[in-house]
């Protein structure tokens, strides 16, 4: 199990005054050479954080692994496929949104996951993740498409009151064991933050990299950003080090 870090609002914070600094890609080497096994980023069609520069300039710094979060328009298709970077995965998008507020619904979707999007990225050795609910249809339907890997939204759970968060932790279990069990790859994200992970690692089994970002960006303001990652990259490993009984 491995920590990627989504850099995003790094590029929000220097957005707001357009002054170039702080510079995501600059943050993106800070996390990988604190413990990150790789980077996240989010290109939106608004570019309200990560622009096309930094796309290009973070193609050139990471070491560990790239995801590049898209909706999958033809436009994002075509700057993905560009990029190429390790995996492409798939997330819903509205312009309203604060943050990505739910999974893919697949029943809409599977047509043309199915025939255009995932087999195109495939075309280019780009692997597909799709970003959705803990919910057994569409989970069902990323197999069925063809993806390779689901990232789970692991929202419910953060937001969850604590009388909840045992039966929302369950709902992910039994999703990660079904993915697993139709040979897709397990990764999870959203809203995780150093109160939460632990309880995540320990109920969800199959986990293979977990994404975090707003909150280890906040955290940075305080700790320093080299400081928050080796944190929390720790606290994985540890989890990892204990499952494998060393």
């Amino acid at each position: 199990m491995h920590l990627l870090v989504n850099i995003d609002h790094v590029a929000t914070l220097r957005n707001a005054r357009d002054e170039g600094v702080p510079d995501p890609v600059e943050a993106a080497q800070i996390c990988e050479q604190y413990g990150a096994k790789g980077i996240v980023f989010h290109l939106r069609e608004d570019r309200r954080h990560i622009r096309d520069d930094d796309v290009k300039r973070l193609k050139k710094v990471v070491q560990g692994k790239l995801v590049f979060e898209m909706a999958a328009t033809d436009q994002m298709m075509d700057i993905c496929i560009d990029t190429q970077p390790h995996i492409a995965t798939l997330v819903p998008e509205s312009r309203e949104e604060l943050t990505t507020e739910g999974g893919l619904k697949m029943k809409k979707l599977t047509e043309r996951f199915g025939t255009h999007v995932i087999p195109r990225l495939k075309t280019y050795d780009i692997k597909s993740s799709l970003f959705v609910d803990p919910v057994e249809e569409d989970i069902r339907l990323c197999a069925e498409v063809g993806a390779e890997a689901i990232e789970l939204h692991t929202g419910m759970y953060a937001n969850a009151e604590d009388d909840r968060k045992q039966d929302e932790l369950m709902r992910l279990k039994e999703a990660a064991v079904l993915a697993r069990d139709l040979g897709l790859i397990v990764n999870a994200g959203h809203g995780l933050n150093f109160f939460n992970i632990t309880p995540l690692l320990k109920a969800i089994p199959h986990l293979e990299d977990i994404s975090i970002g707003h909150a280890l960006i906040s955290d940075a303001v305080f700790n320093g950003l080299g400081n928050t990652v080796q944190r929390m990259a720790k606290i994985i490993e540890s989890h990892n080090t204990h499952t494998n009984g060393t």
